[in-house]
């Protein structure tokens, strides 16, 4: 949740007119800076799967978890197509961002969740593992249908009139096989020996990752664009100096996200959480952490204007210019002049975590006061 917040604050507060993974523009600060945030999405999935099969250990019926998955997730989809979309532009928009991805996957997971949590598993991982079989499949082969795929599997613009565009980034798949994988490793934490097991999937998923890069293996897809930049796809390769090189070699796809971006991310995400097993979470910046993890689509949702609005007084107190009364978070929009370097955005992204706290923590506590509003467990 925290890191998310730095990859949005340099979205909406950064000059650089390209995106971080452009290796003909980029550097070894700004990119990794990028690929700190990159653990988000997939860990959000991953566990939103969890979760939900924990529901189960605590009583709550397959159907009732189904439920749960589908209204979530219808509701997860209209956010981001009104107050989320808003938050990124205060103008009208259309994005298909992360919560959008969400939220379908959750709409899938309530039929997925009927079946075996061993078959779950096996669907989850052959999504995962097998999707990039499809990266040369192009929306246009689909015709009239072409939607379909750009909705399923391709990212890209799906033309509504002649001067409206949807865009989609969050696809399908493999984002509800991920989320699937998550649904059946939840049974593992029910185990005495789950800290082991939890363990040896982080390395092992670790280490393939290095394997399959390594070897320029399967795993990343293929070089193209996506929204008209050069995505982060294809073969590593020896560049002019070391960084670049380091770059390149984990220069791994998100858009859709790739076996090796999967890997990348879930497997250290995993030993992560084998090590911090029997971490308790009572003071200090545990507990500050605890907080935002109660309350992740208060904060998601506050976030985003928190930062925005923080974006819009920097711009005037520095007298730069903006597009339309405000700052769009996208490259290509930012007018020239407009921005900072990496220091300021690293200063910013503490402030707006702290601006953060105080109405997270209310709101956790608010929360745990109506347990019996069971509305709130839609915020």
């Amino acid at each position: 949740m925290v890191l998310m917040a730095l990859d949005h604050t340099r979205d909406f507060m950064s000059y650089p007119g390209f995106p971080p993974e452009d290796m003909a523009h980029t550097n070894g600060a700004l990119f990794f800076t990028r690929v700190l945030t990159h653990f988000c999405a997939p860990v959000f999935a991953f566990l939103a799967g969890t979760g939900a099969f924990l529901a189960t250990s605590r009583g709550k019926s397959l159907p009732q978890v189904s439920r749960f998955f589908l209204t979530r997730g219808l509701w997860l989809v209209l956010l981001e197509l009104t107050l989320i979309d808003f938050a990124w532009g205060f103008v009208p928009w259309a994005h298909a961002g992360v919560i959008w991805g969400l939220g379908w996957s959750m709409v899938a997971m309530a039929l997925i969740v009927r079946l075996p949590v061993r078959w779950i598993g096996v669907l989850g991982l052959g999504m995962i593992a097998t999707h990039n079989l499809l990266d040369r499949i192009d929306p246009a082969s689909f015709g009239k249908l072409s939607w379909l795929w750009i909705f399923l599997h391709n990212p890209g613009r799906i033309p509504v009139t002649a001067d409206f565009q949807f865009s989609i980034r969050y696809v399908l798949i493999p984002w509800v096989g991920v989320m699937a994988a998550g649904f059946a490793f939840g049974s593992l934490l029910l185990r005495p020996d789950r800290r082991k097991w939890i363990l040896t999937l982080g390395i092992s998923a670790t280490t393939l990752f290095f394997m399959l890069r390594a070897f320029n293996l399967y795993g990343n897809g293929i070089a193209g664009l996506v929204f008209g930049y050069p995505r982060s796809a294809g073969q590593w390769s020896v560049q002019p100096t070391l960084s670049l090189t380091v770059v390149s070699f984990f220069n791994t796809l998100k858009y859709p996200p790739s076996l090796d971006y999967l890997l990348m991310t879930l497997g250290p995400s995993l030993i992560l959480l084998g090590l911090l097993d029997k971490a308790k979470a009572d003071r200090g910046l545990k507990r500050i952490l605890l907080v935002f993890g109660r309350v992740p689509l208060f904060y998601y949702v506050l976030h985003l204007y928190v930062i925005h609005i923080l974006a819009i007084l920097v711009a005037l107190a520095f007298r730069q210019p903006m597009l339309h009364g405000s700052v769009i978070a996208d490259f290509a929009t930012k007018p020239v002049g407009y921005g900072h370097g990496l220091p300021f955005i690293y200063a910013m992204w503490i402030l707006a975590v702290a601006i953060l706290y105080p109405p997270s923590r209310w709101f956790m506590e608010f929360r745990s006061r109506h347990r019996d509003w069971t509305w709130l467990s839609y915020l």
